[in-house]
């Protein structure tokens, strides 16, 4: 549950929609990966239930979708994933936020994200093969090192070892499933007919 003693906030970082999803180009096309992308990251924006949102991206069109469903937009050109993301948490530790959640923007079964985290843990969602990090709620002024890529999650861990914050590891069927490669689009396709 959120710490009800400071504010919290989410932040979403959105790469631009015309280079979203490129490992899916087998089976989607280029207008079809970035309407995924775009559905994908509304889910996660509305799963923040009445948090604010803030969306890190360098992209016009990424700025004037997130503002158009009210996100905050945190511009960080030509940084990185690791670096924007670090950038986003000290702009609202800087804004007062004391817990910053950060969800990626292709979960497609999220739920709630209001409930994660407290200021005195570090809680880290894995993906359903404990490599990557999809959800990280941390502490905002914690000085948390980013390391996402291959095998994430265990860095993060080790971070929040570094750091000596008590680390929660939450395994949550809706926040484990990203959608990254065409397997992953498993929970996107319709039930298949009913046999008789």
């Amino acid at each position: 549950m959120v710490d009800p003693s400071g504010e919290a906030a989410v932040l979403i970082p959105v790469k631009a929609f015309a280079e979203a999803k490129v490992r899916l180009a087998e089976v989607l096309g280029a207008e079809e990966r970035s309407a995924l992308a775009r559905s994908l990251g509304a889910g996660v924006i509305a799963a923040a239930a009445g948090l604010p949102v803030w969306v890190v991206c360098d992209d016009r069109e990424v700025a004037d979708w997130a503002s158009g469903l009210g996100a905050g937009i945190l511009w960080t050109p030509a940084r990185g994933l690791n670096a924007a993301v670090t950038e986003g948490v000290q702009h609202l530790a800087r804004l007062g936020t004391r817990l910053v959640i950060v969800a990626h923007a292709d979960l497609p079964l999220v739920g709630d994200l209001s409930d994660i985290g407290r200021r005195d843990q570090i809680v880290l969602a894995p993906d359903r093969r404990r490599d990557g990090t999809n959800v990280i709620a941390i502490p905002a002024d914690s000085g948390f090192r980013f390391s996402y890529g291959p095998g994430s999650f265990g860095k993060h861990l080790a971070e929040a070892d570094r750091l000596g914050i008590p680390a929660v590891v939450l395994d949550r069927p809706d926040l484990a499933w990203d959608v990254d490669v065409p397997d992953d689009l498993g929970p996107l396709s319709p039930d298949p007919p009913a046999t008789r």
